[in-house]
């Protein structure tokens, strides 16, 4: 199955952490994945974004819960391509829930590294998309 994203990131986003999944899917098939956890400071955030340009991510996929997804989205937005999930779509994670699980789960979704992934993105986009931000 070819990827959808080839580098694409899933964040869990939270009042004081984002948890991040980074996985690279590499010309042979194989996937690279890299967790990393971040502050929700301006500094963090920073962070976050530099990480993802030094790693040649291309797209960021979180969930639009609550409010916290605000700030995160302020600062990648122009970097990177954004993906904002309605949460109830995207969390069908199967198995134990961890912010971990919940990120690989979301960077899953956006690469379409899984069949299941593949099946459940393209399902989720027919709900609509804007410019920079697809809603799903």
């Amino acid at each position: 199955m070819q990827a959808l994203v080839d580098r694409g990131c899933g964040l869990d986003v939270h009042q004081a952490t984002v948890v991040a999944c980074l996985l690279i899917v590499r010309k042979d098939g194989k996937v690279q994945k890299q967790m990393r956890t971040f502050g929700t400071t301006t500094r963090e955030l920073l962070s976050l974004r530099e990480w993802l340009l030094s790693e040649s991510c291309t797209h960021v996929a979180m969930e639009s819960t609550g409010v916290y997804w605000k700030p995160v989205y302020t600062i990648l937005e122009g970097a990177l391509e954004i993906v904002v999930a309605n949460a109830q779509h995207v969390k069908k994670v199967p198995g134990r829930k961890t912010d971990i699980k919940d990120a690989e789960w979301i960077a899953d979704l956006l690469t379409g590294c899984s069949a299941l992934a593949s099946f459940r993105l393209t399902e989720l986009s027919q709900f609509g998309t804007s410019e920079s931000v697809k809603c799903f």
